[in-house]
Parts: C-alpha cells; sequence; structure tokens
C-alpha cells in the first residue's frame, strides 16, 4: 500500500512539474514556448488556452475532492501529451517526438494508482456502499 501511495505521489508530481512549467511559459509568451509552438503550426493564441488549461488542470489534479474533474484533467492532459507527440513526428522532429511519451507512462501510472478517495468510480462494491451510505 505504502508503494502504491510512493508510486501515486512521485508520478502525479512529475504530470504537474511538466504541466506547471510548460503551461506558465506558455502564459508568459516565453520566446522558447513561442518558437516551438510555431515550429509545430500553432497560432499565437493558442499558447493563451494550453497554458490556462494546463494550469487548471493541475490544480484540480493535486487539491483534494473534485473526483469527476479529475477524470477530466487526466484525459485533457492525455489529449495534451499525446497531440504534442503528434505534433512533434508531423513536423519532422524524429526521436523528439518520442519525449511527451515519458509525461504520459507518468499519467497512466498516476491514474492508475489513485488512491480511492481520488477516484469518480469505486474499486469495489464495498467502497461504493460505504460512499452510498449503505451495506452491499
Amino acid at each position: 500500500m505504502k508503494l502504491r501511495r510512493t508510486t501515486y505521489w512521485v508520478t502525479t508530481t512529475l504530470v504537474a512539474c511538466v504541466m506547471t512549467i510548460s503551461g506558465t511559459l506558455a502564459l508568459l509568451h516565453a520566446p522558447a514556448m513561442m518558437k516551438a509552438l510555431a515550429h509545430l503550426g500553432y497560432p499565437v493564441y493558442f499558447s493563451n488556452l494550453l497554458g490556462a488549461a494546463k494550469l487548471a488542470g493541475v490544480c484540480v489534479l493535486l487539491l483534494p475532492r473534485w473526483a469527476r474533474l479529475k477524470e477530466w484533467a487526466y484525459v485533457g492532459f492525455g489529449i495534451t501529451v499525446l497531440s504534442a507527440c503528434y505534433s512533434h513526428l508531423l513536423s519532422g522532429d524524429g526521436a523528439m517526438a518520442l519525449e511527451p511519451l515519458i509525461t504520459f507512462a507518468a499519467l497512466a501510472i498516476s491514474y492508475g494508482t489513485r488512491p480511492p478517495n481520488r477516484r469518480f468510480f469505486p474499486t469495489s462494491n464495498a467502497s461504493l456502499g460505504r460512499e452510498l451510505g449503505t451495506q452491499v
């Protein structure tokens, strides 16, 4: 149980750091981020949307409760990371296109090792009964 909790927090922290840094760089229109987005063919205004969504997702992921929103944060991060991989691949970046898959792996591990209080769907009938206040 302790290994599972540690794995969850290590991978979640890694994802949160990656998304916070890239989201902040996007919102601040950092030259390196803007150059990268231009190379991938995205318009300048896209960085505002991407940055705000990443930072909102990090908040939802790290704060307690909001299990349903956490599900959406995981989905949004997954789409973002896989889209980054695809964009780099189509832009001719070669092996660099595989780099976002490291974040995706951490995201998948984080999702799979979430504690029950951070899940939208309970893991067993017993936990479902506790959540509904009934005996199952």
